[in-house]
C-alpha cells in the first residue's frame, strides 16, 4: 500500500544531504546494518541521495521506517511524498523527492544488490558528527 503526504518542499543540496544523514542516523539508532548514503544526483535525475539500510526481520524494517519518518518530520519538518512496501516489510521505500530511503530485509537486499547498481555514486560519510544532528 502506498501512503501519500504533502509534496516535498523544494530543497537545496545542503538540505537534501542533511535529510539523508538524519535518515541514516535514525536507521542506525534502531540497529540497522550496512547503512549507506549514496550521492546519486549525478547519475539520476529523479533524486539526489539514496539511503540504504538493512534489518534482520520484518518488525525491525517497520520500526526503522517509522523512526526515520518521525525523526525527519520532528527535526526537519519534512514528510515523505510517498512510502511503498510498508505492509510487506521486506523492502520499504520512503520517497522524500530529493532523498529516497530504502530499508531492506537482509535477504532481500542481498538478492537485489541495489548498491552494486550505483557503485559509481559517491559514498557520503554519515557517521561523522554534524552540529545539531548528534
Amino acid at each position: 500500500m502506498t501512503h501519500m503526504a504533502e509534496p516535498a518542499a523544494s530543497t537545496d543540496d545542503g538540505a537534501s544531504e542533511s535529510l539523508a544523514l538524519r535518515a541514516a542516523r535514525a536507521a542506525s539508532d534502531l540497529k540497522a546494518t550496512d547503512v549507506l548514503v549514496l550521492d546519486v544526483g549525478s547519475l539520476l535525475s529523479i533524486t539526489g541521495y539514496f539511503v540504504i539500510a538493512s534489518a534482520s526481520n520484518p518488525r525491525q524494517v517497520r520500526a526503522i521506517v517509522e523512526d526515520i519518518e518521525a525523526k525527519v518530520k520532528a527535526e526537519l519538518g519534512r514528510s515523505p511524498v510517498r512510502a511503498e512496501g510498508v505492509r510487506e516489510q521486506q523492502w520499504t521505500l520512503i520517497d522524500y523527492g530529493d532523498v529516497v530511503v530504502h530499508v531492506f530485509l537482509d535477504s532481500v537486499r542481498e538478492f537485489y544488490e541495489i548498491e552494486r547498481l550505483y557503485m559509481d555514486a559517491r559514498r557520503v560519510d554519515w557517521e561523522s558528527p554534524v552540529p545539531g544532528l548528534e
